[in-house]
């Protein structure tokens, strides 16, 4: 299952991902305020989003580098983009709670697991990169996502 449906708790914003990348986990501080805990997210390539209700969408900048949006009618965690400073740009990291369905998905991947609280840990063999390790590799030079 290639294409992926899905949207927010009150049904105001509708979408469909036609493609999926890779499924992953932040841990990072930011992530655990907005999404209540860790926020397990799929990339969907910018040109393969189609999206129904984006006049419902709010974004929320949390850095220099990054957005986040969600529901302004239900509040909904939608996704987060790493958009480089650059409004309604780049990628979307879709919250998998959001699908219609995330079955079949495969974690490649948990980032900042070093700001990851004690009381919960992800089983399986993936990759697990520190907040060192983290900013390193996508190069911003602040607490989180």
């Amino acid at each position: 299952m290639t294409e992926r449906t899905g949207g927010c708790l009150c049904g105001a914003v509708r979408y469909t991902a036609k493609s999926l990348g890779s499924f992953g986990v932040c841990h990072c501080e930011q992530c655990q305020r907005w999404a209540g805990s860790a926020l397990f997210a799929v990339t969907v390539p910018q040109g393969d989003m189609v999206l129904k209700g984006a006049e419902h969408i709010r974004a929320f900048r949390s850095s220099d580098w990054a957005s986040r949006e969600f529901c302004g009618t239900c509040g909904s965690v939608l996704w987060y983009r790493y958009d480089k400073g650059v409004d309604g740009a780049g990628d979307y990291e879709v919250t998998i709670g959001t699908l219609d369905n995330a079955d079949g998905l495969e974690m490649q991947r948990e980032i900042f697991v070093d700001q990851k609280p004690d009381c919960w840990a992800l089983s399986g063999n993936h990759e697990r990169m520190t907040r060192a390790e983290t900013v390193t590799i996508y190069g911003v030079q602040a607490d989180g996502a």
